[in-house]
């Protein structure tokens, strides 16, 4: 039985169109759904296995993916977008009706992701977006769950899928929070011995 990780990507991971210059994403509400325009197409997205992020019923683990903040516009029923936890980095904003995650931005001029917005690119109006590239967080599925006997069949399936999971964010991705902490904290030099 082949393991299910997602539904956008549990037939295979489909291959992006180069041209993508966003969409309009839409919560489940079939009544007065909030509505949220993407004017570009999106960056690092992932797989992630962390419990914070929405994921679809049935998932085993979210899609996500960032854009730009400034390209992000509430076009209908923002009334009903709530902050899920502010104590959190991301800025995760829920429909208060039917939960979904619509637009999550970074406003920390200290992270190296700030000026960034997390959305979940399944919720486009259209295909086309930029593939997932990784899995990250893969082991907190257990925090949500999942046995840990479960993990090697699910890190074979994101193999199978080219899709390397990691128990945190890509090296590319590390690198850059990693690199931010130096310009912000400078080097932390070891201590003598």
């Amino acid at each position: 039985m082949t393991v299910k990780i997602h539904p956008a990507i549990d037939n295979g991971v489909k291959a992006g169109d180069s041209g993508f210059s966003g969409g309009t994403l839409t919560c489940k509400c079939t009544t007065d759904p909030v509505k949220v325009s993407i004017h570009s197409n999106v960056l690092f997205n992932h797989i992630c296995g962390c419990s914070q992020c929405w994921r679809p019923a049935g998932a085993l683990m979210s899609l996500i993916a960032v854009v730009p903040s400034d390209k992000v516009e509430v076009l209908a029923n923002g009334q009903k977008l709530k902050v899920v936890d502010p104590s959190k980095t991301i800025q995760r904003y829920a429909c208060t009706a039917c939960g979904v995650h619509m637009h999550g931005p970074i406003v920390n001029p200290k992270h190296a992701f700030n000026g960034l917005t997390f959305i979940h690119a399944e919720r486009f109006d259209k295909a086309g977006w930029a593939p997932p590239e990784f899995a990250a967080f893969v082991s907190s599925v257990i925090e949500t769950g999942t046995k840990p006997e479960e993990m090697s069949a699910i890190r074979s399936r994101l193999t199978e899928l080219k899709l390397t999971p990691y128990d945190a964010l890509s090296p590319t991705l590390m690198d850059l929070l990693a690199a931010n902490h130096v310009k912000v904290n400078g080097v932390t030099k070891p201590a003598a011995s």
